[in-house]
């Protein structure tokens, strides 16, 4: 199948060009690598997740401080995401791709697959971001119902008063059904922009995971005597603690129904130039601070993300002062919520899908 193709419009790209100027400029003008901080990262967040772990294990007999320990190995988990996989994936932590993808192998480690999730994040979601059949990450589960020009069908008539008892199970299907189905199912969004999937990813994508439970479960189970209920009470906690976490950061910067869920057109094409379609369906959080910029890799500024990914999160606090005063002198569809909103509006968007609202007017 064709590849979408974004709507051609010279005087789009003549306004980028403007506006990377304006950002190169003014990413140049700060005289510290911050990069530095992130690589600081690189080594500490993976020791405490693993250090966690280890103080788990030799804590096995007090069963509270080992559910605990894998809990805080969740929000660890995380963290690492957000701080190092995710930029890692963009080569941004170091010059070389090496050492870059060397951290991006963390992932293999705590249960997700490196290899698929960079082939996701950058020639699925970040190259036709909230496109449907494109984006995997709005790939359709049958339960939930993301993208509202589709009709609900089912029980996702019914996703608004259920979904708070799917999304803590994110991770869960992420590790035992996503990774599976991307690397097998033919029919998944992720092979359209990937193509055929060499064996040795295959062989170690299982062998990856099977190495991620006997370390999890069997481990604590086979040499520090930890019952089985235990070992997998405090590892289901850990993913259920993560899932959650992630989800807090994540489902406030697409799935919203201020944001377009652009519609292909009988060629292929889609209705907006690639410009205008990183406004149309990506929004900003109002939260800024040292926490979240610092801590959890500053989520808060998505734009920047999506219209300058070759720089990493530490200079979005910038970048996005310029994008923000460029979008108003050239009436750019820049959004910006607080996250409690934005999760609101998220609820929102499920109740108006499930409900085929947007369906409904359509037609």
């Amino acid at each position: 199948m064709e590849k979408p193709i974004y709507l051609k419009d010279s005087e789009d790209a003549k306004l980028f060009n403007e506006l990377r100027k304006k950002v190169n400029q003014r990413v140049e003008a700060i005289p510290e690598n911050r990069d530095l901080y992130i690589q600081i990262k690189a080594i500490i967040l993976p020791l405490i997740y693993f250090g966690l772990y280890g103080f788990a294990l030799f804590n096995a007999d007090k069963p509270w401080i080992y559910v605990s320990s894998f809990v805080l190995m969740g929000i660890s988990l995380v963290l690492i995401y957000l701080n190092l996989i995710h930029e890692a994936a963009h080569n941004n932590i170091y010059k070389s791709k090496r050492l870059n993808n060397l951290v991006l192998q963390i992932f293999d480690f705590v249960g997700a697959n490196s290899y698929i999730w960079k082939k996701r994040h950058i020639a699925a979601h970040h190259a036709y971001p909230n496109v449907d059949g494109w984006d995997t990450d709005i790939e359709q589960s049958g339960l939930l119902l993301i993208v509202p020009w589709i009709k609900a069908k089912g029980v996702q008539k019914y996703q608004h008063f259920f979904f708070f008892l799917v999304y803590p199970l994110y991770l869960f299907n992420w590790m035992f059904i996503r990774d599976f189905r991307d690397f097998f199912d033919k029919e998944r969004v992720i092979l359209k922009t990937q193509g055929a999937i060499p064996t040795k990813e295959k062989i170690k994508m299982v062998a990856y995971k099977l190495f991620y439970f006997f370390y999890q479960i069997a481990v604590p189970i086979l040499f520090f005597k930890v019952s089985i209920g235990l070992a997998l009470g405090a590892w289901f906690l850990q993913v259920i603690a993560a899932s959650i976490f992630a989800l807090f950061v994540l489902l406030p910067l697409h799935p919203l129904p201020d944001n377009a869920f652009p519609k292909l057109d009988e060629k292929n094409g889609l209705p907006f130039s690639w410009l205008h379609h990183q406004f149309e369906v990506t929004n900003d959080l109002k939260e800024n601070n040292w926490f979240v910029r610092n801590v959890l890799g500053n989520f808060n500024f998505h734009v920047a993300h999506h219209l300058f990914p070759n720089y990493s999160y530490l200079y979005y606090n910038e970048i996005t002062e310029e994008i923000e005063e460029f979008a108003r002198e050239h009436n750019l569809a820049y959004k910006r919520f607080p996250i409690f909103t934005a999760l609101g509006k998220h609820v929102d968007l499920l109740k108006q899908n499930a409900n085929n609202a947007y369906y409904i007017l359509e037609e």
